[in-house]
């Protein structure tokens, strides 16, 4: 691999995610890093499908939930 840039970033998921994806890496005796790295590999093309934010700005906001049910 010529060339490869590697740097350190720290990335923050829900626990039960991040849980699911140690018993992913175990699995198939992987590091966290590479199945993330495969992940956003297999799902970029459909991620790059969602609206931006700058898309959706003038819509109006959605309705809290919360205050429905009394939060």
């Amino acid at each position: 691999m010529a060339g490869t840039d590697k740097r350190k970033q720290s990335l923050y998921f829900p626990e039960e995610m991040l849980q699911e994806i140690q018993v992913e890496a175990n699995r198939q005796d992987r590091s966290l890093s590479w199945i993330v790295q495969q992940a956003w590999r297999i799902a970029r093309a459909e991620i790059t499908r969602f609206p931006s934010v700058n898309d959706v700005i003038g819509d109006p906001p959605l309705p809290d939930r919360r205050e429905e049910q009394g939060y």
